[in-house]
């Protein structure tokens, strides 16, 4: 039996999680994207290796105990190799709200019904009560945009858009301790290309290793700065603690964190309770 909790990312830089390679080849390095909605994703192996080196540079050992290690030998003269089982299984962290940049105008927050309605299936979040019984709330209706002549137009500005304040049914979707301002839903088939429009993007140069002189260009692109995303988690033994006696902490996911990208601010909670500093139940 599993106990149930999920973890809340929000970046504090660009966050790059995907193709590494293209200093020598000069490709574009693209983030991994969720199938459906082409809004970026962290992997559940990324999110595991980044708890499991974090782990391992505090209680080196404990590690192994909790994300399974790797294939062994059981003695010296047997060919078969031995694996554990993960006490502690992730999948992989969907976006619930992405900012867009607005030219002349305040970011604004953008998601699609079926990010929330992943986000609602993880956190069982929010709920209604009819006839005394609780039960998941309907998901917020798709943002109105402007009709011009007889179609309906809708631009990575969300230019066409009325009414761009925080409602009350949409901040019931926004997770606890997260504070976001002119949120809007729009389309799941519009979501992808505001996506595109909204990500952080570097055009980067390899030089010569003997002059400088440029070798290749390259591109990056990364989740901007502000993005919220969720991911859950399933425990299968009580005791694991990976932040001590915090709910949070700042970890660093994917590559270039060395020139700025992947700060992000992890907090763990669960749908039985709220973790906070005074009360650690991971």
């Amino acid at each position: 039996m599993y106990q149930k909790a999920y973890g809340i990312i929000e970046t504090l830089a660009p966050l790059h999680v995907g193709a590494s390679a293209g200093e020598e080849t000069g490709n574009l390095n693209l983030i991994f994207r969720d199938q459906f909605t082409q809004t970026g994703i962290i992997p559940g192996s990324s999110i595991r290796g980044r708890f499991r080196a974090d782990m391992r540079s505090r209680q080196a050992g404990s590690e192994n105990q909790w994300y399974g290690h790797e294939a062994v030998s059981d003695d010296g003269n047997s060919t078969e190799n031995l694996t554990t089982e993960a006490l502690v299984k992730f999948e992989y962290a969907s976006l619930v709200w992405l900012p867009v940049f607005c030219p002349g105008q305040p970011i604004v927050w953008v998601t699609c019904r079926r990010l929330l309605k992943r986000y609602q299936q993880i956190t069982g979040k929010p709920t209604i009560t009819e006839e005394g019984k609780t039960k998941p709330a309907p998901l917020p209706d798709v943002a109105d945009a402007k009709v011009k002549g007889d179609r309906k137009f809708l631009f990575f500005n969300l230019g066409f858009l009325d009414n761009l304040k925080k409602k009350e049914s949409l901040a019931n979707w926004v997770p606890d301790g997260v504070e976001l301002d002119n949120l809007v839903v729009v389309d799941d088939s519009e979501i992808g290309i505001i996506h595109d429009m909204a990500l952080y993007r570097q055009t980067r140069t390899k030089l010569e290793n003997n002059a400088k002189k440029v070798e290749n260009f390259f591109g990056v692109e990364a989740l901007p700065e502000g993005s919220i995303l969720i991911f859950p988690i399933a425990i299968k033994k009580a005791g694991w603690h990976p932040f001590g006696n915090r709910a949070s902490q700042n970890l660093y996911f994917g590559g270039l964190e060395s020139i700025g990208f992947g700060r992000c601010q992890v907090k763990l909670a669960s749908e039985e309770y709220e973790l906070c500093p005074g009360n650690p139940t991971l």
